[in-house]
């Protein structure tokens, strides 16, 4: 087990919390994975396109993802319908408090088979411990 274990903790809180609601109840699923070089978030949305997705760090330093929904509307046909109907999903927005620990400026995604994967790198152990001498003025 890694010794940060921010990611069960901060999702448990964050998903059971009503401070900020999902943009949709029928959110899609979401792992994360840990090593010792990067968390590893994967968000599927079946049948999504990289051009409906949005990743970004806002002005709070926190992780926003964004999936808009344009699915084509196709021509049904006029003798069957649906009874029942669940593929389609309305917008999905969410944002993640990142640890200290994530090099922000190398964070990667793509979209492949119906998953959004976000890379969050962490920083090296160097990096995170930034030690300077203070001048006294």
């Amino acid at each position: 087990m890694f010794k940060n274990s921010w990611f069960p903790t901060v999702f448990d809180d964050f998903f059971s919390s009503d401070l900020m609601p999902r943009a949709n109840s029928t959110a899609p699923a979401v792992n994360v994975k840990e090593d010792e070089n990067a968390y590893t978030m994967e968000v599927a949305a079946p049948g999504i396109k990289k051009e409906f997705c949005r990743v970004n760090i806002n002005d709070d330093g926190n992780l926003s993802i964004a999936i808009e929904n344009k699915l084509e509307h196709k021509e049904e046909d006029k003798k069957q319908h649906y009874l029942r109907r669940e593929f389609s999903y309305t917008n999905y927005q969410q944002t993640y408090t990142l640890p200290e620990d994530v090099a922000k400026e190398q964070i990667s995604a793509k979209v492949e088979h119906g998953i959004l994967t976000v890379v969050l790198p962490k920083l090296k152990k160097e990096e995170a411990k930034v030690t300077r001498n203070i001048e006294i003025s």
